[in-house]
């Protein structure tokens, strides 16, 4: 389907929450891809179609992200019938670099980490710009069409009635908030230093893994950076000091003109 033959298939470590089975796709000379299989039925064809057209939309306008790649037949998703089971197939170019946690948390040589929270967010940022403009052909889900009243019921014990009662008024509360162009659009969902990774030589990041992606608050990715940035400081003791930090790394995630040189950190 893809034109693999003659490489190496590695399967990439599963984590607890995964969905799919993927492969890293190696062979000299030629650029790796990642192949990734999904098994499970609680995606359909409209749901995978949504996710690479997105992605092939934010890669064809600059965004800095894994590129899908088209089968033979031109297609971004394949399907695979075997024994009355239906397996979506669909390869992606392989992100430039590593993830932080394969280079033990370190990063570049003789580099600020202010260069590395600038980048998350120069990155994000240009993904949601362009969201702004995004007309899909199939669209992903909004963030109500799954977290709702039924899901909460479903997944709250009415045992634990005090717990459902106060999702419920979060819910509400999310309702209520405005959805304009500015504020609501298309999100990765699941930012994090694990579904992206960085060119050491260049502090390039390289997004992937957009399984999760669906119409949201932009606001939702920038926590997911917030809650990322908390890791670099969660075990000073002084509140002040971890105050004082996260408000310099939120400023460096925010900012719209490149990092002042600043504090090495090593973890």
């Amino acid at each position: 389907m893809y034109g693999l033959e003659g490489y190496e298939f590695n399967p990439v470590k599963e984590h607890k929450r995964g969905r799919n089975v993927v492969y890293t796709c190696v062979k000299e000379g030629i650029d790796a891809k990642i192949l990734r299989i999904a098994f499970l039925n609680d995606r359909s064809r409209e749901d995978f179609l949504g996710e690479l057209e997105y992605v092939r939309y934010l890669f064809d306008h600059g965004g800095s992200v894994s590129n899908v790649v088209s089968s033979q037949k031109g297609n971004l998703l394949e399907e695979i019938t075997h024994n009355n089971h239906t397996f979506f197939v669909c390869l992606f170019e392989k992100a430039r670099g590593k993830m932080l946690v394969e280079n033990h948390y370190r990063y570049r040589e003789g580099v600020p980490l202010s260069e590395y929270y600038y980048n998350c967010g120069k990155v994000l940022g240009k993904l949601h710009q362009l969201s702004k403009g995004y007309a899909p052909v199939h669209p992903r889900y909004s963030f109500f069409d799954k977290y709702n009243a039924e899901y909460i019921d479903k997944l709250i014990p009415s045992s634990l009635s005090l717990l459902k009662e106060k999702l419920l008024g979060l819910l509400k509360t999310l309702g209520g908030l405005g959805r304009n162009h500015e504020s609501f659009g298309m999100i990765h969902f699941d930012y994090n230093d694990g579904n992206y990774s960085i060119d050491f030589d260049t502090g390039q990041i390289t997004v992937y893994d957009f399984d999760n992606s669906c119409y949201g608050w932009y606001m939702f990715d920038l926590a997911s950076i917030w809650g990322n940035g908390m890791g670099w400081i969660q075990s000073e003791p002084d509140a002040d000091k971890r105050k004082k930090f996260m408000e310099d790394y939120f400023e460096g995630v925010l900012a719209d003109t490149d990092p002042k040189p600043g504090l090495i950190i090593r973890c």
